[in-house]
């Protein structure tokens, strides 16, 4: 690593240092208060208790059109129509078979729909799927070696293609995405519009945007953070290519990116600690290098003319109104250029708003699936 680049590096590190102070105020008032060896144990236990994240489906792979190996879980209507939790959420069985396919955002992976998934589990077809490079999927084939391409939006919306061609390669579906789960979808809208038009039935779109992310302030004065984006994708690839130096730094700091974590992922004061630490384990377990590679997609994102796609089908537009990740403005965009749209707008929510409000998110995913038909009006 050249010296200019630890230069930039140290600048960017001491600029997010001044425009995180907020956030790290809260921790630092925690650390006077609660002990670093309470908070480990604390975080021990959430870890083997927590139940957060423990569902499983049948296992499947499927194959990019660049190699890179993708973990998707399907979830099979309940064999009875008469099952109890089939009458208590949509009153009798759904009609035809439909696949709901769940995308998740950056840093995460598909157990960050566990509610929705529990909720929703025997009562719809479901799938699930990590994206490349998260999760239990391959690392992206394409991104590796010194010749290797960066990561795109339009390669995510290539991977969700190869998933649905394998998990679900018939019948109608729903497709619901969280941040870049949602964007994903838009990139498979730009590239393969006869597929949205032969065989999307829905489409849910939770805390996402379909461009103009590098206007996004964080909750940050708006100097600070303009400095910290001309120089942070340079510096993330530079931790990137350090990437065992950088986790074991990460591991030393855990309970001050906890704090930070908490802050840019929920707004509730009384979220759950377990779900907070799985909200944790899921970011804690992406690695440096997956970060540094995706960073740079989302300033070139742009999917608003992908969303005409969509303008024929029912669509729910949902997000939390303290999310400081993808403000809920860029969420209202998306509704505005969709005439059959519901849009949701969740009080004291932030990013990960089916998390911290899980029952108003599969509230409106249930609504969604009435709406397209997947299941019948309760009655």
């Amino acid at each position: 690593m050249g010296d200019e680049t630890w230069r930039r590096a140290g600048w960017a590190g001491a600029a997010i240092g001044v425009l995180a102070a907020g956030a790290a105020a809260g921790v630092a008032i925690e650390r006077l208060t609660v002990g670093r060896s309470v908070r480990q144990k604390a975080r021990l236990a959430l870890d083997a208790e927590g139940p957060y994240g423990a569902l499983r489906g049948t296992p499947g792979k499927a194959v990019a059109d660049d190699g890179t190996a993708l973990y998707y879980e399907v979830d099979e209507v309940e064999p009875d129509p008469s099952a109890p939790r089939r009458r208590r959420l949509f009153g009798r069985k759904a009609p035809t078979p439909v696949t709901v396919v769940f995308s998740h955002g950056y840093c995460l992976n598909q157990d960050s729909w566990h509610f929705q998934r529990a909720a929703l589990r025997g009562l719809v077809r479901t799938v699930h799927w990590d994206q490349r490079s998260h999760g239990r999927s391959g690392p992206g084939l394409a991104q590796e070696g010194p010749d290797g391409v960066p990561v795109s939006i339009a390669q995510l919306g290539r991977d969700l293609k190869a998933v649905l061609d394998a998990a679900a390669p018939e019948g109608p579906l729903v497709l619901v995405g969280h941040s870049m789960g949602g964007m994903t979808i838009m990139a498979l809208a730009e590239q393969y519009p006869e597929l949205v038009r032969e065989r999307v039935v829905g489409v849910g779109f939770v805390g996402t945007s379909s461009g103009r992310l590098n206007e996004v302030s964080y909750g940050l004065p708006v100097a600070g953070v303009n400095a910290v984006r001309r120089v942070l994708p340079g510096v993330l690839r530079a931790l990137g290519s350090q990437a065992e130096l950088v986790e074991r730094g990460r591991r030393a700091t855990a309970d001050l990116f906890a704090g930070l974590i908490k802050k840019y992922s929920f707004s509730s004061k009384d979220v759950d600690p377990a779900v907070a630490r799985f909200a944790e384990r899921m970011i804690e377990s992406t690695p440096i290098d997956v970060v540094a590679a995706f960073y740079p997609a989302f300033a070139d994102h742009d999917g608003t003319a992908a969303l005409a796609a969509f303008r024929e089908l029912p669509v729910l537009a949902l997000a939390g109104d303290r999310d400081l990740v993808t403000p809920s403005s860029h969420t209202e965009v998306i509704a505005d250029l969709l005439p059959d749209v519901e849009l949701v707008i969740v009080p004291d929510a932030g990013h990960l708003v089916m998390l911290e409000h899980p029952e108003a998110v599969t509230d409106r995913i249930a609504d969604l699936l009435v709406r397209a038909g997947a299941v019948p009006v309760p009655g």
